[in-house]
């Protein structure tokens, strides 16, 4: 990973067919990278962008991307604003996790589970004007599933073969059934680009959605601008425009002072501040953001069972989710309870700091001393709270908040750390704790097996069965410490519609967006 110098401008790509719209792409970049300099400081915009179809939204939050590389960075904030705004697959997901047609008109499933079939919707075209194709399809399935260093590659491992059959047609089979493949498909692993593109994935994207990459000011801000030739139903407000604050403050303050149309999310503990502004409308939604406190299960002394038993035993989920604000449930386990196969788990582990005390005892380390290494785009509280838990039950605790590049390759990638604490957004992402090479370190067979079961099914109650099973085992093993779910509060300016307040951390469908 290199870092990148600031974006200001919109790369042109070579092979358009709207030559006079890419000069007028390039001077609108232009228009964006000054007005985005000046966002903070006016408080509103003129009566030109304010409303109506070509209407200006300014959307303020919190993790943003070191790479709009959507195959190859890692990372929840390119899911967050680049799938369904830019990119999309054959299929997608509804607002109630339902599977939809995209790009794909209408798809079957064979009986024994091993062939998926997809009919290519007529007229959709990639962002540079040209058409898509099943050969567009099959080659951005095939990338993918060759390549290991794409994100997701692991998840069309079943998938023995790629192919269109016949013309406007794409063909997928399986050795084994997975019950998980459409689902997979709705996510990184089943975007659709362009096999003829050149453009620097880096930093440009040509994608099929109704929103375009227009420009990217590292560190500050990402536009978006409508997609003009769209094929689906078009977009109701001509240009987005992220800002990315780290600090919960300047955001609410940002809110507040009317710099912002939307902040995703608010601090909880900073949600009094807007809760007088009559002109903003506070909406609480359900995630499936699982706060994790991660163990590096393959070094001492997390290879001790006691000693990962005693940490979560220390934690009182309740007193940090007052100390967030309220803003989140307890969890109990690796299943949140939107997800297929949760089960209450809270009783597993209980807050308990005599018992821990014990533990620690029993295992020989009365007297430890660890590092938690997290995110900065994370609430200090957390790092407090847990510093005083666990010195409570002996264990010194160092925190140590990091940018969030440096935790993606100290952490995530190199796997350097003790105890880390990170937002696990995506839902449906139970097979993490069955994959012994992910950054946990956690490797256990059963679960591995169960695992394995769940999605060779083609029942829905037997897979949530195996998931039950499998998610229990892992607290059992107290493989990590489920602080809590999330409980988003998204601030939403009068007059702004469209905007999801469910699950937003993960994926932000703008489609509807509109201001009145």
């Amino acid at each position: 990973m290199s870092p990148l110098l600031p974006r200001t401008g919109t790369r042109t790509r070579p092979g358009t067919r709207r030559g006079t719209r890419s000069v007028r792409l390039a001077l609108a970049a232009t228009a964006v990278a000054v007005v985005s300099a000046l966002t903070l400081s006016a408080c509103s915009g003129s009566s030109d962008d304010r409303g109506g179809a070509d209407a200006t939204v300014r959307v303020g939050l919190v993790l943003e991307p070191t790479s709009l590389d959507i195959r190859k960075q890692s990372g929840a904030a390119l899911d967050q604003v680049l799938i369904d705004n830019v990119y999309q697959g054959l299929v997608g997901r509804t607002a109630d996790g339902e599977i939809r047609d995209v790009l794909a008109s209408a798809h079957e499933v064979s009986s024994d589970g091993r062939t998926y079939t997809f009919t290519l919707r007529k007229g959709t075209t990639f962002q540079d004007g040209k058409p898509v194709t099943a050969a567009d399809v099959v080659w951005s399935l095939q990338q993918v599933k060759g390549d290991d260093s794409y994100v997701d590659s692991a998840k069309l491992a079943g998938v023995t073969s790629i192919t269109s059959p016949s013309d406007g047609v794409v063909e997928l089979r399986l050795a084994e059934p997975d019950s998980d493949l459409l689902w997979n498909l709705t996510g990184r692993a089943g975007l659709v680009l362009e096999q003829a593109a050149t453009n620097d994935l880096s930093d440009s994207a040509n994608g099929t959605g109704p929103f375009e990459v227009s420009s990217w000011k590292q560190g500050d801000s990402l536009t978006f601008t409508r997609n003009d030739d769209y094929w689906g139903t078009a977009p109701k407000v001509g240009k987005i425009v992220f800002r990315y604050i780290t600090d919960p403050s300047t955001a609410v303050n940002a809110m507040a002072n009317g710099d912002l149309d939307v902040l995703n999310p608010v601090d909880g503990t900073l949600q009094t501040q807007l809760q007088g502004n009559q002109d903003v409308t506070l909406h609480r939604g359900k995630t499936t953001d699982k706060y994790t406190l991660a163990f590096n299960d393959a070094e001492a002394p997390f290879t001790d069972e006691r000693v990962r038993r005693a940490i979560r035993q220390a934690i009182d989920p309740k007193a940090l989710i007052k100390a967030i604000g309220g803003t989140g449930v307890e969890q109990g386990g690796p299943i949140p309870e939107l997800d297929p196969g949760y089960e209450d788990l809270t009783s597993i582990d209980a807050y308990d700091p005599d018992n821990a005390k014990k533990l620690l005892a029993e295992a020989g380390e009365s007297d430890l001393d660890l590092t938690l290494t997290y995110a900065n785009v994370y609430p200090a509280a957390i790092g407090d709270v847990l510093k005083s838990q666990l010195a409570d039950v002996g264990i010194t605790l160092k925190v140590q908040r990091v940018d969030f590049a440096t935790w993606l390759s100290q952490v995530f990638q190199d796997k350097d750390f003790q105890l880390s604490m990170v937002d696990h957004v995506e839902a449906r992402d139970f097979g993490i704790w069955a994959n012994p090479d992910y950054y946990f370190g956690y490797d256990n067979p059963e679960v591995q097996r169960l695992y394995a079961e769940s999605i060779a099914t083609t029942s829905q109650t037997e897979k949530e069965q195996a998931l039950r099973k499998a998610a229990r085992i892992v607290s059992e093993d107290a493989a990590g410490e489920w602080l809590y779910t999330a409980t988003e509060i998204t601030a939403v300016r009068e007059g702004v519609t469209g905007f999801p307040v469910d699950g937003g951390n993960s994926r932000l469908d703008l489609s509807k967006l509109a201001v009145g």
